[in-house]
């Protein structure tokens, strides 16, 4: 789906519609002062964009429906902002235009406790959803890293360190209340309906779950939530190699330990983490899992289990029992891991890709993408979820050097090549955004993508929501 949107004319847009936008969400809720427009004008990605025109920041679902049905009326882009933690560029305004910043639309989460679901607004991130409910006894799992807004985490099918045990976004979500391109407000299962399971016609959750802007607002969501464990630990083992490390954890997974989370950090991001957060583990490939049981003796033997797989493959060490406040720190360093590693380089930015791979090729995939670094003398480091074959490669970066990113782009590319070869896809869960549409096609087939191009057209006839993203060309 393709339309030329002609920079002036978006500007005489936008220029013409101010004392409207100020009518529909109050003069505090239109931003056009520079400073401002620029906060919105990047996210965590190597992407550069020109900031939008406009800020809009409205407060609540129906100012969000009158604001996209005049942006659609007079032909303005729109791209929908929540914390900005994406890394892919998917909500950045390549075309300024307006963005619309979902942080004002509050309200306290609404917790159905014997239901097991909970609903929030866009500004609700999954750190104050938790600390919001801990009185329950109940969680929220999905947990990127980043603490994005839980409706974030939906238009980007977001994931995380969790995900192996209580799944991704897309298992977690039950209900979404969006905003069409037309303004039209929609409930994907019905207003106020939050069943474990239904039947009843089009899984349009699915659908936007993912969708990145491109086909409406998400305005509120109704999340799964779980029972916290009542008895956890953690343990820490190192390897030689990538391989042994990766091996290790198909092995957990074909025996069915039904482990928490576990990551693997390769020998150049444990150095970065030690050097970041303060730590003295050994510099080598490394895995950090956590188990979650009710007892102690169903943790202990979980641990006791993936010890045996462990040392089956020559593992370097395996540090267990790990007091609450080590794996708080454990933990945080793994979130920091990103930070971490642009530290090794002053000045650098982060390029930051990832791809999933079928269990069965995880091994072979990491340890060809840590040689493929070496050989080529690049900066690089490899961590991942790897229980669900998802793993990420974060490159400090300088943007000015051509000949770098350049280089860079190139390895990004044979990653992902290497990741379809292995019947894997582009993006475990970072998303489409800008970074990954020239995959698409490759990886999903040509009648897939037009396809897609026809759900657009239906829901975005005029093509505003997020023009640019996510969709190849046809």
């Amino acid at each position: 789906m393709r339309r030329v949107f002609s920079t002036q004319a978006i500007q005489n847009a936008i220029e013409k519609s101010l004392p409207d936008f100020q009518k529909i969400a109050g003069s505090s809720g239109v931003r056009t002062q520079e400073s401002v427009r620029r906060q919105f004008a990047r996210d965590e990605s190597h992407f550069v964009a020109p900031p939008p025109a406009v800020v809009l920041e409205p407060t609540n679902v129906e100012q969000v429906s009158q604001l996209l049905k005049l942006c659609n009326d007079r032909n303005i882009p729109i791209v929908p902002f929540g914390t900005g933690t994406g890394l892919e560029g998917g909500s950045m305004s390549i075309l300024g235009g307006v963005c619309l910043s979902t942080q004002q639309i509050i309200g306290e989460p609404t917790l159905r406790e014997q239901d097991f679901v909970c609903s929030v607004k866009p500004s609700t991130t999954r750190i104050a959803l938790n600390d919001s409910i801990k009185h329950s006894g109940l969680f929220f799992p999905v947990d990127p890293g980043a603490d994005a807004s839980v409706c974030g985490m939906v238009a980007t099918s977001a994931s995380g360190t969790n995900a192996i045990r209580y799944g991704t976004m897309k298992e977690n979500v039950v209900n979404l209340e969006v905003v069409l391109a037309d303004g039209t407000v929609i409930d994907t299962k019905g207003k106020g309906r939050c069943p474990r399971k239904s039947s009843a016609g089009f899984n349009f959750t699915e659908l936007f779950v993912g969708s990145e802007g491109t086909l409406g607002v998400i305005t509120q969501a109704t999340v799964k939530v779980h029972p916290r464990p009542q008895f956890l630990s953690a343990a820490v083992c190192s390897f030689s190699s990538v391989h042994q490390a990766a091996s290790t954890v198909v092995e957990v997974l074909q025996w069915s330990i039904p482990v928490a989370r576990i990551e693997l950090l390769d020998d150049v991001q444990i150095k970065a983490c030690n050097a970041y957060s303060g730590l003295t583990l050994r510099e080598a490939p490394t895995l950090f899992i956590e188990f979650h049981g009710s007892s102690e003796k169903e943790v202990a033997d979980q641990t006791s289990a993936v010890e045996d797989i462990c040392k089956s493959h020559e593992a370097l060490d395996f540090d267990s029992g790990a007091s609450p406040d080590k794996m708080a720190t454990l933990w945080k360093a793994r979130h920091n891991a990103y930070y971490a590693a642009l530290a090794m380089r002053t000045g650098a930015r982060g390029f930051t890709t990832d791809v999933c791979v079928p269990i069965s090729k995880l091994a072979n995939v990491i340890s060809e993408t840590r040689a493929d670094l070496d050989e080529h003398g690049i900066l690089g480091t490899v961590v991942g979820h790897v229980g669900d074959g998802n793993f990420h490669v974060i490159l400090p970066t300088i943007e000015e050097d051509k000949s770098e990113h350049r280089k860079i782009q190139s390895f990004s590319d044979r990653l992902v090549r290497r990741a379809l070869a292995a019947d894997g896809t582009c993006t475990g869960e970072h998303g489409i955004g800008l970074g990954k549409r020239k995959y698409l096609r490759e990886e999903l087939g040509e009648n897939t993508v037009r396809l897609m191009h026809t759900v657009k057209k239906a829901l975005d006839p005029r093509n505003i929501m997020n023009p640019g993203k996510v969709l190849p060309e046809l």
